[in-house]
This record gives C-alpha cells, sequence and structure tokens, in this order.
C-alpha cells in the first residue's frame, strides 16, 4: 500500500512500548510508532510503513528534546549500533519508562489492575551499574573484526569499544581478530578471571597473539561434534561451572538482584522446590541449600553443568518443563525463555501445587500473558520487580510473586 505521507511531518511522543518504541499520534489521528522516539520528544518522523490502524516510521530529526533524552556517550550510537538502544536516555528515566511499560502490559494484555510494581536498582545496597556490566556478548564479524549490527539491519558496524561490555570482555572484542569467523560469543568470568570465545567459523585463525593470553577459543562446529569447554563465575558466594553452550545471565551481580527477588518470594514457605528452566542451576544452588531441589532443564549442556553446581541429593532432568511429569512443591522459581510459559508451562506449574510461584520474565508481554494464565488458575500476583539488568537498553526484566 503506498504511503499516505511520504513527507516527513511532526509527531510528540507520548510514552514507550515494549521494545522501546515511541508512541506518538498521527495528524490524521491514527496510532504512531517511533523508532528512536522518547516521552515529551517532538520529532520529525519518517514513515516507513502504513497500515489502516497504525503507521510506523523513525525520528528523522528531533524539533524538540524531551526531559528524558541525553547525548549518547558513544559515538558508535550515531553510526546506528543496534546494541544500545536507550544510550541516548537518562538513565533515571530509562528505569521509570520500564515501569510503566510492565503496568501498561499487565493491564492491555492480561487484563490486571492495580498490580503493586516496583523498580528493583540495586543489590546488596550497590546501584546496578549501566557500563561495562556485560559479561557475555554476541557480536558478528567483518572483515575479521568484531562489531553490532543496526537495528533492524543485518548491517554491521565494527567497534573500538563497547560501553555496557565487561573491560574483559571489551578487550576481546576490540583487539581480537576473527578472520573467517561471521560470529563470536565472547563470555568472562568477571570474579574469576577466566575467558572464553566461541566462534561460527574455523578457530584456527585465531591465535593468543590477538586475544587475551589464556582465553579458550573453540569452534561452534567443535562444539556439535561433542568437545567442551566453560568457564567459571562466582555469585552469591558459589562458584557456578558455565559450559560454552549454557544458559546464564549476562552478568554476576544482576543474577545477584534475581536470587534476592527470588528469596523474597519464597520467603517462610518451606518445603521441596522445583527449579524451572533451571540452567545451570543458579536459583537451585543458591536457595535450595535446606531443601529438596529438583531442577527441570531442556538443554543438555546446561544439565550438565547443573549436575556439578547442585547438591549430589537433588534431582536433575533433562526434560521441557511443557512435557515434564510434575513432582510436589512447596514452591516453584521458573525462568523461562522470552516467549514466558505460555499455557502448557502455567498448567506443569500448576500441577506441583506449590503455594508460591517465583516467575522471571524478559518480556512484559510474556509476563501479562503468564500472568493472565496464572490468575485464572487461583494465584494471585503479589507483586513484581522490575530489574536494570540492562542498562542503556530498553530490554526489561522482571521477578513476580504468585500466590494461591
Amino acid at each position: 500500500m503506498p504511503l499516505v505521507r511520504p513527507i516527513p511531518f511532526l509527531v510528540t511522543i507520548d510514552r514507550v512500548a515494549t521494545g522501546g518504541t515511541g508512541i506518538a499520534t498521527a495528524p490524521d489521528g491514527r496510532v504512531m510508532l517511533v523508532r528512536g522516539g522518547l516521552p515529551g520528544d517532538v520529532v520529525e518522523v519518517v514513515v516507513t510503513k502504513e497500515k489502516k490502524r497504525y503507521l510506523e516510521g523513525s525520528v528523522g530529526r528531533v524539533v524538540e528534546r524531551g526531559p528524558a533524552r541525553v547525548d549518547p556517550t558513544c559515538a558508535h550510537f550515531v553510526n546506528k549500533c543496534g546494541g544500545c538502544d536507550w544510550q541516548n536516555c537518562a538513565p533515571e528515566a530509562a528505569s521509570d519508562f520500564r515501569h510503566r511499560i510492565v503496568l501498561d502490559s499487565l493491564r492491555r494484555l492480561g487484563h490486571l489492575e492495580g498490580v503493586d510494581v516496583r523498580s528493583h536498582l540495586s543489590v546488596g545496597g550497590r546501584p546496578l551499574a549501566i557500563r561495562g556490566y556485560r559479561t557475555t556478548v554476541r557480536a558478528a564479524i567483518k572483515n575479521g573484526s568484531a562489531g553490532f549490527r543496526q537495528g533492524r539491519s543485518n548491517d554491521i558496524v565494527t567497534i573500538d569499544s563497547c560501553e555496557t561490555a565487561h573491560p574483559a570482555a571489551e578487550r576481546i572484542l576490540v583487539e581480537g581478530e576473527f578472520p573467517g569467523a561471521s560470529e563470536i560469543v565472547v563470555r568472562v568470568g568477571e570474579r574469576t578471571g577466566e575467558a572464553l570465545v566461541v566462534v561460527d567459523g574455523p578457530p584456527s585463525g585465531i591465535s593468543n597473539t590477538v586475544v587475551p593470553v589464556g582465553t579458550q577459543v573453540v569452534g561452534r562446529s567443535e562444539l556439535h561434534a561433542g568437545k567442551q569447554a566453560w568457564i567459571h563465575e562466582e555469585v552469591a558466594g558459589r562458584l557456578f561451572r558455565i559450559s560454552a553452550d549454557s544458559f546464564f545471565q549476562c552478568r554476576p551481580d544482576g543474577a545477584e538482584a534475581l536470587i534476592e527477588l527470588a528469596a523474597e518470594a519464597i520467603e517462610g514457605i518451606e518445603g521441596p522446590l522445583v527449579d524451572a528452566y533451571g540452567g545451570v542451576g543458579l536459583f537451585g544452588a543458591t536457595l535450595g541449600a535446606e531443601r529438596k531441589v529438583t531442577l527441570v532443564e531442556s538443554n543438555i549442556s546446561s544439565v550438565r553443568d547443573a549436575k556439578l553446581n547442585l547438591k549430589p541429593a537433588d534431582e536433575i532432568l533433562q526434560s521441557r518443563v511443557e512435557t515434564w511429569k510434575p513432582t510436589p512443591a512447596a514452591v516453584v522459581i521458573a525462568d523461562p525463555a522470552r516467549r514466558g510459559l505460555m499455557e502448557a508451562g502455567v498448567g506443569s506449574l500448576v500441577a506441583t501445587r506449590a503455594k508460591v510461584i517465583a516467575l522471571i520474565s524478559c518480556d512484559p508481554a510474556a509476563l501479562a500473558r503468564d500472568a493472565r494464565l496464572l490468575v485464572d488458575e487461583g494465584f494471585s500476583l503479589d507483586w513484581v520487580r522490575t530489574v536494570d539488568l540492562f542498562g542503556q537498553t530498553s530490554h526489561v526484566e522482571t521477578v513476580s510473586r504468585f500466590s494461591r
């Protein structure tokens, strides 16, 4: 369909939606979705897509800056690096926007009003850093150098610095040379000093002359053939083995913030714990010391790690939560993938007859859908806490408490 308004026009951004997109009203009354817009901005919009009920576009020019807009400190943001979409947003405003996005999602998608939603901005009394925090970084490779793709594009912006990467990871990204590779994943242990690079491409072209001495380098094809590689990280006083193909939170202090909230959610409820979508055992190992733990995880690499990270007496099952035969539990901690629990996952968790479910969600829309399903199964949503795990980005992480 041809665009009704191919010529740019002015709008005022009212709010932001999941994914960080600005929401405004177009001159003809339709909803306008504006990439790069922040609340209070008056911007000139370039329309890129037209639908019957809404328009999509991007900021062509900022005519008047809203109160949240700041000057980005990373030169790569100006070059349209897609790594940090809220580099131009003040951190305090970003926290407030995440809070509003969650409330809006619960209301619109979950049909839940008046939920206790608050921001959790620290761990152990220390603020969560917004720079130098990412200990796991995925990067694209262009002509042997690491970079990040532009937003909504396959074009690669090579980098000579990265504000959000942990310094040890940043050094590998900036100084490393990766001839013949298409992508890399860098994983460092902030508190152990260990480092690992997984290469999509030939690892033989990479040597310790171009990555720090002691860094493990392994090819993705080698992992598929059965080779194992891992690092260790310390979280909440526990040492975890984390293999190349295992999921782990992108920062140890962020993992500790999630543990704090999960502990608050299950406090006072004694009895067995189910660690659903348990990964390498982050919650089972730290919150299950005095409990019988059943960990359910589908990824074989994570299961191998969990068997080392948890107590010998704990039960560790390689299974999808959706097809697992539930066992009785007093509490459940669930950390599903971005799509959330969905109906099958909710069914399995409800079948444990747990009194409390602590749900970790990395997408507000998925949280809202799961919350509706759990409420319909007889649970109440006691509270939601947003956690700023991904500073300078619009990513929203939450921990929620559901009780029967």
